[in-house]
């Protein structure tokens, strides 16, 4: 069995087959594959501190990908969990149906103007100024109003359908860009249509359209 380095805007993920998780400095977690059919995979997402990550963006996008570049295919179909991720190769980016998004009314937490968004897996998105993640995301991450933790965004609004962000993974830390928060920046922000968020990373695209979500971006083995 083998295991390859990959990455999406420098969201690193360690694509394994049939090994166990080790941590390695560097990696922003592991994609487990379970299995392989065809063009159909399980797989398992592993943060760094070993807990296991409900959903991810840049995590399904990389398994997508990774199985695309065995079969060469187009298009891939990655199981998480209860979801089935579609990805397809749009000229050289990856095009994920991520499914449901789910955006509850903004409350008061630690007294900052908190949206809590689900897209498979939990995340608190702050309309702010993205420098001040490094205070507001460990705070956040640990509150007691989430008891499993969860993902947190700082975004700043800079035009319609334009958001910055930065982004503090639950049990990683600040990474350099996020597939399912850009999802849930995008939901807390806009709501509908089409919005590209720009990380530290780069830019990852997201369309919003009858309480779903499409993720476009990049994914490259290292």
């Amino acid at each position: 069995m083998t295991s390859s380095r990959w990455h999406a805007h420098g969201n690193v993920y360690l694509v394994l087959e049939g090994e166990p998780y080790v941590h390695e400095d560097g990696l922003d977690g592991a994609v487990d594959v379970l299995s392989v059919d065809g063009d159909d995979m399980d797989i398992a997402i592993v943060n760094p501190d070993g807990s296991h990550a409900e959903m991810s963006g840049n995590g399904t996008r990389i398994a997508g990908a990774w199985l695309m570049e065995r079969t060469g295919h187009d298009v891939a179909h990655v199981r998480v969990g209860p979801r089935v991720v579609e990805v397809r190769r749009v000229g050289e980016l990856y095009e994920s149906e991520l499914g449901d998004v789910e955006v509850s009314e903004p409350e008061r937490i630690a007294d900052l103007d908190v949206v809590r968004v689900s897209v498979g897996n939990p995340h608190a998105v702050v309309v702010g100024d993205p420098d001040d993640l490094p205070r507001i995301g460990p705070l956040l991450e640990t509150h007691p109003r989430f008891p499993n933790r969860t993902n947190v965004q700082v975004a700043r609004i800079d035009a319609p359908g334009e958001v910055t962000a930065r982004v503090w993974e639950r049990g990683v830390g600040e990474t350099t860009a996020s597939g399912s928060s850009a999802v849930a920046v995008a939901a807390a922000t806009h709501g509908e249509g089409d919005v590209v968020v720009h990380f530290p990373g780069g830019d990852l695209r997201v369309r919003l359209e009858g309480g779903r979500a499409t993720l476009t971006g990049p994914a490259q083995p290292i």
